[in-house]
């Protein structure tokens, strides 16, 4: 099985967590991917901790189904090897700082010039213009100025540091494959390809859906607890007796009932019903006070068979044996070198004609360099001298 992807070749110029995640989803749909990386200043992900059998996880599962080609860009040979590669790799990746790859000569505008049907995602933290273009930043500081964190966390202790990346994978991850589709689907029609910038700030911006229009529109700024997804209603989490937590989205008069008969105070839903903040700061304390009469499983076994929108919040481990992700089949086995497997997280797309199975973890560092430079067209005896002017790795 090839994949709903399968035609399409990509180089890979990224690291760390936005484009590795974002060139993963296009892997595992059947792309090929070939990630560029330096033989000296080695992707950080690749000493991650923790490790697993000397190999960092996370490396391991973000980089599945993906070839690596260790490449000194500084040197003129690479470039070379890179406009060959140009020939049917007509994607290119890359989230460098502005200006890096243009000083490599790989920016968008020469690499057009050799292929025209090239597609060329950058990926970065501010985008190619602007005051901030090439400032440094990492997830928390792209939150942070998107002002997202102004509405996010608890009224008395200020913003939360979120569990996820955020704004690497919803900002630059996902919106960056959204929109690398998009141009592959306008080359069909054209014959062209295009640059696209994808800014993580601009991207976790736009997923101030429902604030954001309410402020632009009708000037009402967000703040902590004041609206009702923020904690600003009922909707919100509430501990146990023996100090776990369940989530509450109750949001619906027939989802609110049925939360409130199941504790016993059936007569809490009309005052939920209600949009001023006194009795929504009523009704959270009453719940409160209801959770707490419970442990944590005997919560779990009171909703169970209800619909009331009400579910226990869940280690990573409780998770994964959940009945609903197990039946989703989430966790995947990806064969090692060695040929054991290791478990990780599967793609999430489901497709009636299914994805392909993968076929590795994470690549060593140049593990693929003779191979890609033999379909090339270079000898072996080119490729060693390569490998001794430190071109390849």
């Amino acid at each position: 099985m090839q994949g709903p992807l399968a035609s399409l070749k990509v180089l890979d110029f990224s690291t760390l967590l936005p484009g590795p995640f974002a060139s993963l989803l296009l892997a595992d749909m059947g792309a090929e991917v070939l990630r560029i990386e330096s033989p000296d200043r080695p992707d950080l992900l690749r000493i991650l901790p923790p490790h697993d059998q000397g190999v960092s996880a996370s490396h391991a599962y973000l980089n599945r189904n993906k070839r690596s080609l260790a490449l000194d860009l500084k040197q003129p040979a690479a470039l070379e090897i890179i406009k060959r590669l140009l020939a049917d790799h007509d994607i290119l990746l890359e989230q460098f700082r502005p200006g890096v790859m243009e000083r490599l000569g790989l920016g968008y505008e020469a690499l057009k010039a050799i292929n025209p049907r090239l597609i060329y995602v950058s990926i970065t933290g501010y985008g190619q213009t602007g005051p901030y273009k090439d400032r440094a930043g990492h997830d928390i500081n792209y939150l942070a100025l998107a002002g997202l964190a102004s509405h996010t966390g608890r009224a008395d202790s200020g913003p939360l540091p979120l569990g996820i990346q955020a704004a690497d994978i919803a900002g630059g991850s996902l919106h960056g494959v959204i929109g690398l589709l998009a141009a592959v689907i306008a080359r069909q029609q054209s014959g062209q390809g295009q640059h696209l910038d994808v800014s993580m700030t601009d991207c976790v911006f736009s997923l101030n859906a429902l604030a954001g229009a309410g402020y632009l529109a009708c000037g009402v700024e967000p703040a902590r607890e004041n609206h009702v997804l923020n904690g600003g209603s009922f909707y919100d989490y509430y501990r146990t007796r023996d100090g776990r937590w369940m989530s509450v989205g109750s949001l619906e008069p027939a989802f609110l009932q049925a939360l409130c008969e199941v504790l016993g105070r059936p007569e809490l839903a009309a005052q939920g019903l209600s949009s001023e903040p006194g009795q929504q700061h009523l009704l959270k304390r009453e719940l409160q006070s209801e959770f707490e009469k419970y442990d944590f499983t005997e919560l779990q076994a009171m909703f169970a068979k209800v619909d009331a929108c009400v579910e226990p919040v869940l280690g990573l481990d409780e998770a994964l044996e959940h009945p609903q992700l197990k039946a989703r089949d989430l966790v995947t086995q990806v064969p090692r070198g060695d040929g054991s497997r290791q478990p990780q997280i599967a793609c999430p797309l489901k497709f009636s004609e299914g994805l392909p199975e993968p076929r590795h973890i994470g690549a060593r560092l140049g593990e693929h360099t003779d191979q890609v430079l033999g379909a090339l067209g270079f000898s072996a005896e080119r490729i060693n001298q390569l490998r001794s002017d430190r071109v390849v790795v």
